[in-house]
Order: C-alpha cells, then sequence, then structure tokens
C-alpha cells in the first residue's frame, strides 16, 4: 500500500517537474529557420531588422501601404502574432491591410523564424518595444498615429505595450483574459496557475488602458473560448467587440476575414 502511494507520488511529481520545466515548449510553437525574403511572399515589401534592449536580433518585413485615403496620410500597424508559425502566416494580414491605404510591421519574435533568443514573456514584451521603437525612431512612423493589431497571444503581448506606450487605436484578435485561464481549459489535469512562469494578465492590465480597442473573436473558438474574449472587450473603458458566429480560433475569416479588416482599417 505504502510502495504503491509512492510510486504514484513519484508519477505525478515527474509530470508536474516535467510541466514546469518545459512549459515554454506547449506555450510557444514557432517555426524556424530560414524565412523568404519579403518581396517573394509580399510585393513591395522590404526586409528589415531590429536590436531588442537586451541584445536580441528581430527580423520582419515592412510592407508600405498600396493604397491612399484622399487627405490622409497612411497609419501604420504594428502586427503581434499568436504563438504559432512565423511571419510568413500574416502575409494575407499585411496585404489586405496594405490594399487599405495602411503600412505594416510583421516580426518575428525572439526564437521565431529567422529571430535570435528563445521566447518568454518578458522576452515578447521586449521585441514589442523593439518593434516600436524601430517604426518610430527609424521609420519616422507617428507614435500617436500607430495602431496595433495582436492576435491571440500576440493580443496579451500588445496590451501590456499599449500600457506604456498608448497607440491610437488597438484591435485585438480572440484574446485571453490571462494565460492561466487557456492553459486551465487546454489542460485540466495540470495545476495551471501554480506552474505557469508567464502570466500574461490582458483583463487586468485592459482596465486602466483608454485606448479605443475593438475585440474580433469567433463564437465557436475552441482554444480561446468566447466569453473569455468578450470578458477582455469588457475591461477595456473603451472597449468594442466584435463576434464572428460559428468562427473557430484559426479559421480564415479570423486570420484576414473582411471583419478582421475593417476593425484595424476603420477611421
Amino acid at each position: 500500500m505504502l510502495i504503491g502511494l509512492l510510486v504514484v507520488l513519484l508519477v505525478l511529481g515527474l509530470i508536474l517537474g516535467g510541466a514546469y520545466l518545459f512549459q515554454r515548449k506547449l506555450i510557444y510553437l514557432p517555426s524556424t529557420g530560414t524565412v523568404a525574403p519579403a518581396n517573394e511572399v509580399l510585393p513591395g515589401a522590404r526586409d528589415v531588422s531590429f536590436v531588442a534592449s537586451d541584445g536580441v536580433r528581430l527580423r520582419g518585413w515592412y510592407l508600405p501601404a498600396r493604397a491612399t485615403v484622399a487627405g490622409e496620410p497612411a497609419a501604420t500597424v504594428l502586427v503581434a502574432a499568436g504563438n504559432g508559425g512565423d511571419r510568413s502566416l500574416r502575409a494575407p494580414l499585411a496585404s489586405a491591410l496594405a490594399e487599405r491605404g495602411l503600412s505594416v510591421l510583421l516580426f518575428d519574435y525572439r526564437g521565431y523564424g529567422d529571430s535570435e533568443g528563445s521566447p518568454s514573456e518578458e522576452g515578447l514584451l521586449r521585441d514589442a518595444r523593439a518593434a516600436h521603437d524601430f517604426l518610430v525612431g527609424e521609420l519616422g512612423a507617428p507614435a500617436d498615429e500607430l495602431r496595433y493589431f495582436g492576435e491571440s497571444l500576440g493580443a496579451a503581448v500588445l496590451t501590456r505595450l499599449a500600457a506604456e506606450r498608448p497607440p491610437a487605436a488597438m484591435v485585438l484578435r480572440s484574446p485571453f483574459t490571462e494565460l492561466a485561464d487557456v492553459a486551465a481549459r487546454q489542460y485540466p489535469f495540470l495545476p495551471a496557475r501554480w506552474l505557469l512562469k508567464d502570466r500574461f494578465p490582458v483583463a487586468e492590465l485592459a482596465r486602466r488602458i483608454q485606448t479605443p480597442t475593438t475585440v474580433v473573436f469567433g463564437s465557436a473558438d475552441s482554444i480561446v473560448p468566447a466569453e473569455q474574449s468578450r470578458a477582455v472587450a469588457e475591461a477595456f473603458p473603451n472597449g468594442t467587440a466584435i463576434e464572428v458566429p460559428g468562427a473557430d480560433h484559426n479559421d480564415p475569416v479570423l486570420l484576414s476575414g473582411n471583419r478582421v479588416i475593417d476593425a484595424v482599417a476603420r477611421r
């Protein structure tokens, strides 16, 4: 009896220890290695790179607006991707935004694509700050005219950035209330709130951000429940919710569909 109990405790300890040690392998799912040159994927785009405050070099694509709105300068959109893939997966989004008169920066977080380093919550915030610095300092984009677009995990990254450096407007696609809420749903057998190193407290931060923010989400999201995204929209003092009926987390309609593009392009 005692031996059996000890075996059970040992197995549980191994499971919990493994989950703690390798949790970032479950959270961050990058494509790594060579990324095609910008102009092979996005006509008119160019390859760019910049360095985060801790010396990590990041790489991305900058796509100038392809269309202009009469009497108005092209605004610039800083895009923060979700937890998977690399910047090439967001090429349709950038192309659609450029056709609507917006310039776009796509970049890969540390450890993603051909960017250096390994991802973490604080690391991704450094990356977002570096992308912001690049747009404002290197490209001369007015800081008070920037727009943020964050996808899932990227919504959490840009919410933290907006708390420090408010944009003109922000669109968050399928945001979670905090990372632990998603982890508890995906791994109900683990004490996620005790184990997580990275927190991403989106709803908590949202309450003190005055930026006009639109939250777009699918009613059938199997990764981030619709009620979490709705709660994020309600937490922003100037938040608006747009629910896309029947859409799941990675459906094309939520990646570069008209509801998403319209929300970002709205002036």
